[in-house]
């Protein structure tokens, strides 16, 4: 009997990186589409022109100056294009959500070697370097337009969203201008970004991604129980001034930040106790920001600094290794 001897791993599946991407675009679509009902054309325009440019720009990258002439689109860009596209007002600039793109390809994902070797999220690097860079396009969100597809978001009239009117006047006025908040942020009908406008569609979206085995359940619920508990306890502090702790998790970037952007595998921790401490992280500081900070919302910095922290909770959450004997000290 002949016998091959090669290296590790020697389990394989045909699970890939393409599969994968096209799994989590799938997981997007509903918002995605109900993104494109409540404001027309122009962003169908934005979700798919992102995902084109971005892929473009990495096939330039590899292609042309990693010399890689073997290499094929994964879906990876793609996927960073449409969670960027979410994140921004239905009107943006073209050219600022060109540039927003090229700063979360470029700079947030090729500099550090491409997919594998980020450690920040790419998405969340290019929405803060625009929010920084035109913050009051980044700030002027349309009003909801239902099924008016012909109808540009860019000419829309501007609104607040739901966070901006309870960090400058309280609860109250919030529960005034935004009649039925939570049942609206449940089922998406309340202005904001793609991704913060129906957390049933995002809900949805990370069942799917779940029932395929491509996501794990510890960080969403971590951060989403931890920014819940915060949250009563400042409600039950000062109901006229915060939300309710199940409106706090509906509204805003929690829904789109826990279930798609916090559990990007390559950014966040590998063992389960390491996730457990990274959605907690994420929880406090979203919470910390939204409610003692100056900025209405605190997800896409939550994020960014708990990605920063991820080698260490690897380190201290790394499990014993099979027959180690503890040192006596």
């Amino acid at each position: 009997m002949k016998f091959t001897l090669g290296p590790a791993p020697h389990i394989h599946d045909n699970i890939s990186t393409r599969k994968i991407m096209i799994d989590v675009l799938i997981a997007l679509a509903p918002a995605g589409i109900l993104a494109v009902l409540m404001w027309g054309w122009y962003m169908l325009l934005i979700e798919v022109g992102s995902m084109i440019l971005a892929e473009a720009l990495e096939f330039f990258t590899m292609r042309y100056m990693r010399k890689k002439k073997d290499f094929l689109p994964d879906g990876s860009a793609a996927v960073t294009g449409l969670l960027l596209a979410m994140n921004v007002p239905a009107g943006i600039s073209w050219w600022m959500m060109g540039i927003g793109v090229f700063v979360a390809i470029m700079i947030g994902k090729e500099v550090f070697g491409g997919i594998g070797s980020n450690p920040f999220n790419p998405a969340l690097v290019g929405r803060i370097f625009m929010y920084i860079s035109f913050p009051a396009a980044m700030t002027a969100w349309p009003k909801v337009n239902w099924f008016h597809f012909s109808q540009s978001a860019f000419s829309l009239q501007t609104t607040a969203t739901p966070l901006g009117v309870i960090k400058m006047h309280g609860m109250a006025e919030a529960n005034s201008v935004f009649p039925h908040l939570m049942q609206n942020a449940f089922f998406g009908n309340i202005p904001g970004s793609a991704g913060e406008m129906s957390a049933l569609a995002l809900i949805a979206g990370f069942l799917y991604l779940w029932w395929k085995g491509i996501v794990s359940y510890e960080i969403p619920i971590a951060y989403i129980g931890t920014t819940f508990g915060i949250s009563a306890i400042y409600w039950f502090i000062n109901p006229s001034a915060y939300p309710d702790p199940t409106t706090a998790i509906l509204i805003g970037g929690v829904m789109l930040g826990a279930l798609f952007m916090a559990t990007d595998p390559v950014t966040s921790p590998i063992t389960s106790k390491g996730k457990w401490i990274f959605g907690l992280g994420c929880g406090v500081i979203t919470v910390l920001i939204r409610y003692v900070g100056s900025y209405p919302e605190g997800v896409n910095f939550a994020i960014l600094l708990m990605n920063s922290l991820v080698p260490f909770i690897d380190q201290i959450s790394r499990p014993k290794v099979f027959g180690e004997v503890r040192k006596n000290g």
